[in-house]
């Protein structure tokens, strides 16, 4: 009954959008196309796991103060890259994002990824702090010359996975975030700090394991580090918990600006009239020693007129104000929360989602089994909302917080922007501050999600178990 009723909501949902997709027109803003001649004008800005950002550095209006991403390709499926799905979801994925029309119709999965931000993200988080940004035609000549321009100043893991994706014939364009929109303020230098801020409470769901018991009282981030250290993605551990930056407290928030300062990875980066001036671009950095820490000090002093030694500590006083009054990680980590029930409990509902058996519950025991049966019991459409819930979530853990600073002008008046003055320099700054790294999460991810959790906490516990180890030994 299950399945036929599943099949039947499939079939419903694919003839519908089939006929939405044959409509589809083009984004207007797509009239615009970069051609080969444009290319000289986007350099480097940096890259995640799927796109590359460029940032304008000519002098044409429509594109002074903007960025765009261009999507990545693994080099493993280069001899794929011809082929195209007609629709940028899969039939089950449709069926989860079911109330969001404009995103279920989409062709191609970039245009997919932008009506995500503009139809979910943005509602959720506030559209003050949200750009969907708009989509731009790119040749394929435009993309093989930035392809050439930027290899140079990709990191080699990046080079190693992946190049830019030619066959993809539009970029995202969106506002450059690290500055502020040029105008007759245009000369007055600024500054900006993107954070990673990460998972921002511990889950107390009922569905977690007792042999995972420690995810209620360990964040995940402090987990991970640990994984990633044995696997050497980084070097050192971080001492940054989120749970600080979320606190609503000034004092921790600061303890946690000044931790990231310490230990950047891939989470803290600090840019200069948008020029990256601490920080990696495509992946992790290392950490902040003497040197790196005096390079950023003198690169301060263009904006915040501190004594020597203490721009960067104003600017995480800056930081941690802007934090705190704009409250937007209380926005955040409300979205982060629709994640109720953790993984642990999304995987059954995953499963049935899909119309797959369980492979959890095949490998426990029946009296294991039996915690989930509730789990395994809602109805069809609480299966869907639990697992777009989660992925939700999951995007909400994994963006980036762009904050960015200006000294506000004595002879201004009426900005609109909020304000933050510094008693210790007498200066009043203009801030912003904008979600960025919005991505839509794949349902296909959610086994990898599953699993990875499971590493780290068996990691972790297996570390903790190491160091109780050498301290018995050392006593």
């Amino acid at each position: 009954m299950f399945l036929a009723l599943l099949i039947k909501t499939l079939q419903c949902w694919c003839n519908t959008i089939k006929q939405h997709t044959i409509t589809e027109k083009p984004n207007k803003k797509m009239e615009l196309t970069l051609t080969e001649e444009d290319a000289a004008h986007w350099v480097y800005r940096g890259e995640g796991a799927a796109n590359i950002v460029l940032s304008y550095t000519g002098s044409s209006p429509y594109y002074i103060g903007k960025v765009m991403r261009i999507r990545k390709s693994p080099r493993k499926e280069s001899a794929l890259l011809g082929v195209r799905n007609t629709l940028a979801l899969t039939p089950h994925e449709r069926l989860i994002w079911k109330d969001a029309h404009e995103l279920i119709s989409s062709s191609d999965k970039e245009i997919a990824g932008q009506l995500y931000v503009d139809h979910v993200m943005k509602p959720l988080l506030g559209s003050k702090y949200v750009d969907a940004g708009t989509h731009i035609l790119v040749t394929k000549e435009f993309l093989e010359t930035v392809e050439k321009n930027v290899l140079s100043q990709r990191p080699a893991s990046r080079v190693d996975d992946s190049r830019v994706d030619t066959q993809c014939d539009f970029g995202l364009l969106m506002s450059d975030h690290s500055i502020f929109p040029h105008g007759n303020q245009e000369s007055i230098p600024s500054i900006s700090v993107e954070i990673k801020p990460k998972c921002g409470f511990l889950p107390l769901s009922t569905f977690i394991s007792e042999g995972t018991a420690i995810k209620k009282r360990v964040t995940r981030f402090e987990m991970h580090q640990a994984l990633k250290l044995q696997r050497g993605e980084i070097s050192q551990q971080s001492v940054y918990d989120p749970l600080d930056l979320y606190s609503g407290s000034k004092e921790r928030i600061h303890k946690a600006v000044k931790d990231l300062f310490t230990t950047p990875q891939n989470n803290f980066r600090v840019f200069l009239n948008g020029s990256l001036i601490l920080g990696g671009l495509g992946g992790g950095a290392k950490s902040t020693d003497a040197c790196i820490a005096k390079v950023l000090e003198d690169e301060l002093h263009s904006v915040i007129q501190a004594d020597d030694g203490q721009c960067t500590e104003n600017l995480f006083t800056l930081v941690t104000e802007a934090v705190h009054k704009s409250g937007v990680l209380d926005k955040l980590v409300e979205v982060q929360k629709l994640d109720s029930i953790d993984v642990e409990g999304v995987i059954h509902a995953y499963y049935d989602s899909t119309s797959q058996q369980c492979k959890v519950c095949r490998e426990l025991s029946e009296e294991q089994a039996k915690q989930y049966t509730s789990l395994h019991s809602v109805s069809l459409d609480e299966s869907l909302r639990i697992v777009k819930d989660y992925l939700i979530a999951a995007t909400a853990k994994d963006c980036s917080l762009m904050l960015c600073f200006r000294p506000r002008q004595e002879k201004e008046s009426g900005s609109a922007y909020n304000s933050i003055y510094l008693e210790s320099t007498k200066q009043a700054f203009d801030y912003k501050v904008h979600f960025i790294d919005l991505d839509l999460k794949r349902l296909s991810k959610v086994e990898d999600y599953y699993e990875l959790d499971k590493k780290i906490v068996s990691c972790y516990k297996q570390m903790i178990k190491t160091d109780n180890g050498r301290n018995e030994d050392a006593n």
